[in-house]
């Protein structure tokens, strides 16, 4: 497996960013997202990737989409009529993407979709790994703790709207299920995860790719709520994770790949200007039957120049003209 190269950030031509909405507190402030830590011990609680006794439904105040997309159609000549349009949603770690995601299937406004996660597709631990991940000495932020050649297989079938088996991951066993989850194919597929410009063959799936970007300290304080509250983990390890791994691997393999991205979106899902402008690129798309923006260029060279500076609460601007 070959990872992308890691520069430090820098401006490239063929990149696209969204201005900010002007809301200076995006999702929310640090003191609404503080979690709520109680003294006493709580019961840990089983999660996995793919939960089994929900359905794969998105419920909104219209209507219910289905994101386990469809058995697909075919024309006159019995093959699938085109290929799906996969939107790749990357970013760090709490930073929002499933909500970004989940508000573009909603503002899609199309009956099937497939929404798709990086954390289905991690690695069966080994005994000798489980005893590292019990101390949080094992490292789930680096590009080898995820199941890339899987990944792969699985998105290129949906993209050809064939059906798959997900594996549901689950979180407290570090372990896959016996039983994996079916998926469809549908016209739009929306993958996300902390990884998901980490490989340069996965990155050629993607025909529109977004990054997330959402201030550093807002994601800890998210990573703590959801890990204490979600997955049943003691803030000291969380912690201890977050500056050993997390934190470093942000910093090494997933911002600089905010330069591959067609799309930048400060502060997640709260930047509802950002959302709308995909959500009609992504429709000009399908109504043109294309599933492709534009032609995969090389690896871009570093430059200099820092990529993407702006200040928090503000969004900034800049579309390449072809």
């Amino acid at each position: 497996m070959s990872y992308l190269p890691t520069y430090s950030g820098a401006r490239i031509s063929g990149c696209w960013t969204l201005i900010s909405d002007g809301s200076g507190d995006g999702e929310g402030s640090l003191d609404r997202l503080l979690p709520s830590v109680s003294t006493g011990l709580s019961p840990r609680k089983r999660t996995t990737s793919q939960c089994k006794s929900e359905p794969p439904l998105l419920r909104t105040s219209k209507r219910t989409i289905y994101t386990a997309g469809r058995p697909p159609w075919y024309n006159e000549h019995g093959t699938q009529s085109k290929e799906a349009f996969v939107i790749g949603l990357c970013g760090g770690s709490a930073s929002g993407k499933t909500t970004v995601a989940r508000k573009i299937i909603e503002a899609l406004d199309v009956p099937w979709v497939v929404l798709l996660s990086m954390d289905s597709f991690y690695k069966v631990l080994t005994p000798e790994e489980q005893i590292l991940a019990a101390s949080n000495d094992y490292n789930f932020d680096h590009p080898d703790a995820f199941d890339f050649d899987l990944l792969k297989h699985i998105l290129r079938k949906l993209k050809k709207g064939k059906s798959v088996k997900i594996p549901v991951y689950d979180f407290t066993t570090h372990g896959r299920h016996k039983e994996w989850k079916t998926v469809y194919g549908a016209s739009v597929i929306i993958f996300e995860g902390i990884m998901a410009f980490a490989d340069k063959e996965l990155l050629q799936l993607l025909d529109m790719k977004l990054f997330v970007d959402t201030d550093s300290d807002i994601r800890l304080v998210r990573r703590l709520r959801r890990d204490i509250s979600e997955r049943g983990r003691e803030i000291e390890g969380v912690i201890k994770q977050y500056n050993k791994f997390v934190k470093p691997a942000f910093e090494q393999y997933i911002e600089p790949t905010m330069r591959l991205a067609d799309i930048v979106v400060p502060r997640g899902g709260g930047n509802m200007v950002a959302i709308d402008l995909i959500v009609q690129h992504v429709h000009s798309q399908l109504e043109e039957g294309s599933s492709c923006i534009c032609t995969p260029g090389p690896t871009p060279t570093p430059d200099p120049q820092r990529f993407g500076q702006h200040t928090p609460g503000q969004g900034y601007a800049h579309h390449h003209q072809k």
